[in-house]
């Protein structure tokens, strides 16, 4: 991607004063526990979906595919991490790699996907209170705004309580995968997983029954078993030594969240049938409720551990884009007001903003499987950036000092960079309206930076000190 040229303003000497985050409130292990929460919730609802557009065997291929994408993307994100470590992140790595344009583009496309997939969730939290027959609700639009409302009050609170109850929330939400795989595995009947009836479609069959075309439709919910693991290097200024702990944080929680993800694919519709988890709001306690023909107490327990799972996924992706939203903000990207942070260090307007716009948007939609896809397109345009940063700096900065190399090096994300294209073209082929409407909400974002704030940038922003100490560098050699 070319690199724009760009003009820096002078800010007040207080500026980045105002905009300081917690150092060292987060060491390796509340990483990994960051990134198991980002993304828990995927296996607690939304993948399912992904049933009734490839079957059984369509969402399986998809689920292997896109867990070599992201064990790919996560090995290289360890090592870029290690090396810029700024609450910048994703949008940090490519500013480097692929200068001011590529940088807010990736910082744009994670923004779009972390802003609109609490939304997502929060319809999902819905589906399962409403499961439960709780406050006698037909409409979930308050869960939604008790959701947004509780969780970002905690976030503006601080960054080291918020991650600590974070983790005590994610434990309850394994401990219910864990008590969902024991309560299956008993009811476990393979033809239950080819229950769909095959489709007229080319190369239909019982393992496909959507054919060769449902396997690519699929991977979108394939993603959703990993959707926001990326979003472990985010925490890098908050955590006590990001070049030892942000390797092993994000790796960690890769390989705990295939392992989950893999029982949960095989073990729900084992047991309940495909057909009817396709559909289904609250996929882990009804399967429990049809294979032992009725409630009992085991499904009320996951039921509402269940929330846990919604509740560590939407709660951590809030501390997500409110870190993406600060970085891109800080640096003048975007209107520098949103950097803003409390006495206690936490960004206030990054919170507030983004949080109102995914309450409405989950108030008016109020479709988990549209979310899905919006939040889904942005992630996989900011894989391709991702990949291609770890690629590009691999090749034109083979010194630049690294705490972590990822194995394979420039080859292992590159495979994650041609599975990371596939995925993109495949949210059109699930919905190309709703993907088509996120483009272009993109491409105006762009056009904002391409007009506007490239030339009003902040020099003292972390990523940009990067940059250019990079620029100088090349200049002297």
């Amino acid at each position: 991607m070319a690199k724009s040229r760009v003009d820096y303003t002078k800010v007040d000497a207080n500026y980045m004063s105002h905009r300081q985050l917690k150092r060292g409130a987060a060491g390796w292990i509340l990483l990994a526990g960051l990134g198991v929460a980002y993304v828990i919730s995927g296996d607690f609802s939304g993948w399912n979906l992904g049933l009734a557009q490839g079957g059984w065997g369509g969402l399986l291929i998809a689920f292997v595919l896109m867990g070599v994408m992201y064990t790919c993307m996560v090995f290289g994100l360890a090592e870029l991490s290690s090396t810029l470590p700024t609450a910048g992140a994703g949008y940090g790595f490519a500013r480097r790699a692929l200068g001011p344009l590529g940088g807010f583009a990736t910082g744009m496309a994670v923004l779009i996907e972390y802003a609109v997939a609490p939304a997502a969730i929060a319809t999902f939290i819905g589906g399962y209170i409403e499961a439960l027959g709780l406050f006698g609700l037909t409409n979930s639009w308050p869960v939604y705004l008790v959701t947004y409302a509780l969780f970002i009050g905690i976030h503006l609170r601080g960054v080291g309580e918020a991650l600590k109850l974070m983790f005590v929330i994610t434990a309850v939400a394994v401990l219910a995968l864990v008590a969902t795989v024991v309560g299956l595995v008993p009811k476990f009947d393979a033809a239950n997983l080819f229950d769909i009836v095959p489709s007229n479609a080319a190369g239909a069959s019982s393992f496909l029954p959507m054919g060769i075309a449902g396997v690519l439709a699929a991977l979108v919910y394939g993603i959703w078993f990993f959707l926001a693991i990326e979003g472990v290097p985010l925490a890098a200024e908050e955590t006590a030594d990001p070049k030892r702990d942000m390797p092993r944080g994000i790796i960690a929680a890769m390989a705990l969240l295939l392992v989950f993800g893999a029982l949960m694919l095989v073990l729900v519709p084992g047991a309940a049938g495909a057909e009817a988890m396709s559909t289904s709001d609250n996929p882990l306690p009804e399967a429990l409720r049809i294979a032992y023909g009725g409630n009992t107490l085991l499904a009320d327990f996951v039921n509402y551990a269940g929330l846990a799972g919604l509740v560590a996924s939407f709660f951590s992706i809030v501390y997500a884009y409110s870190r993406q939203l600060f970085a891109l903000s800080r640096a003048g990207y975007l209107p520098r007001w949103l950097s803003l942070t409390t006495k206690w260090r936490t960004p206030y307007m990054a919170l507030i903003v983004p949080g109102t716009i995914g309450f409405l948007l989950a108030a008016f939609t109020r479709d988990g499987g549209l979310l899905i896809n919006i939040a889904v397109f942005g992630a996989t345009v900011s894989y391709v950036l991702l990949n291609l940063s770890h690629i590009v700096l691999r090749r034109r900065e083979p010194d630049l000092p690294r705490g972590y190399r990822t194995p394979g090096g420039a080859f292992t994300t590159g495979v994650a960079l041609f599975l990371a294209v596939v995925a993109v073209i495949a949210t059109f082929v699930v919905d190309v309206l709703a993907a088509s409407i996120t483009a272009g909400i993109f491409v105006a974002a762009l056009a904002y930076f391409w007009f506007y704030s490239r030339h009003h940038l902040v020099a003292s922003a972390p990523e940009e000190e990067f940059a250019q100490i990079d620029q100088a560098e090349s200049e002297i050699r």
